[in-house]
């Protein structure tokens, strides 16, 4: 039987793009729900770009903690935590980093996108289906911490697709939706302009009018985004709630870190449905002469130039998010299947 080369995966790089991801001394971690993988890129210690990939069913929102030791990913029906079972200084073959599932709540199927690390240790993220901010409960499937204003109350029914999150010192302090409605689905009549930036403290609306906003996140103050629905990534002042474009991304963006000097941004094809279609960013790619792809875009802050990049083809067509690990250089990860999650055991000292 012929091979099908759709079941392939090909990761190929900017000339430049493995001595840039070496100089930064750690690595990055992205996730695709579409193929149900998460996917660590690194450097080995003979030079060489390493990539390894786990399954994880619908795998979306991703976070990581400030050390680099732990992982919280939001998946079909459970949000799990992956720690590093490699101690700090030492590697495990070619790996200084081993990230192993060891906790993991049973959410159901909440559509759950971005996911933050709370001041406790707790996941928080967002809740899609229920229109929500959420954490995980001892004996439910979640329990809500803040809604929007305009969602009259807690229904299954996707209504104004809250999708991102940026969190402020274990905190929420700004998410993104795709409309104000208050309707079930209804935030696809919106797509265009409907999109929306709200202060979780205070429930005001910072910004609006954007075009399906993607991947809040705060850094030196500044409050950066992806404007999926056009294109663009730029940031938005607070006070005006004017977005400022700086660059513009050849695909559907979604996913968003920064490392340093750089912003490291997802890209994914459109899909070939109602919810890609008839947004500004198929004339913007017609304009520049250019074909939606998937993979990753380096972006210097300083300049908006894509100075870096990386192209993913085969299996793997869409990308939700995208961390940075500080400190790691060459990552690994146990998945659920196969014997490794038998394998990899870890014993904390006595005291």
């Amino acid at each position: 039987m012929a091979e099908n080369p759709a079941q392939k995966l090909n990761i190929t790089t900017s000339r430049n793009f493995p001595d840039w991801l070496q100089g930064t001394g750690g690595s990055l971690a992205f996730t695709t729900y579409q193929a149900g993988k998460v996917i660590l890129l690194g450097m080995d210690t003979s030079g060489r770009l390493s990539a390894v990939l786990r399954d994880f069913p619908r795998c979306m929102g991703l976070a990581a903690s400030s050390d680099g030791h732990t992982l919280m990913m939001a998946t079909l029906a459970q949000i799990y935590r992956l720690d590093n079972v490699v101690p700090k200084g030492q590697r495990q073959g070619k790996h200084d980093a081993i990230y192993a599932p060891h906790l993991n709540w049973v959410t159901g199927d909440l559509d759950a996108h971005d996911i933050g690390i709370g001041a406790n240790g707790r996941p928080i993220f967002a809740n899609t289906l229920f229109n929500c901010l959420a954490t995980t409960s001892d004996g439910h499937s979640f329990r809500p911490i803040w809604r929007p204003s305009f969602i009259s109350r807690l229904a299954a029914e996707d209504r104004c697709h809250l999708n991102g999150l940026a969190m402020e010192e274990g905190k929420p302090r700004y998410v993104t939706c795709a409309s104000r409605s208050d309707v079930t689905d209804g935030w696809r009549d919106r797509r265009t302009d409907g999109g929306v930036v709200i202060d979780v403290a205070s429930g005001d609306v910072v910004a609006s009018g954007l075009s399906m906003p993607h991947s809040p996140r705060l850094r030196d103050g500044r409050l950066w985004l992806l404007n999926s629905g056009t294109g663009e990534f730029g940031w938005i002042d607070l006070m005006s709630g004017k977005f400022t474009p700086v660059s513009f991304c050849p695909g559907y963006a979604r996913g968003l870190a920064f490392v340093e000097n750089y912003a490291i941004i997802g890209l994914s094809l459109p899909r070939e449905n109602q919810t890609f279609l008839g947004l500004a960013l198929d004339e913007s790619l017609s304009k520049h002469d250019a074909d939606a792809r998937c993979g990753l875009l380096v972006v210097d802050l300083r300049s908006g130039d894509t100075v870096e990049w990386v192209r993913i083809g085969g299996v793997i067509t869409e990308l939700f998010d995208v961390v940075a690990l500080r400190g790691i250089r060459c990552p690994s990860a146990v998945g659920t299947r196969g014997n490794d999650i038998r394998r990899v055991i870890s014993v904390e000292s006595m005291r």
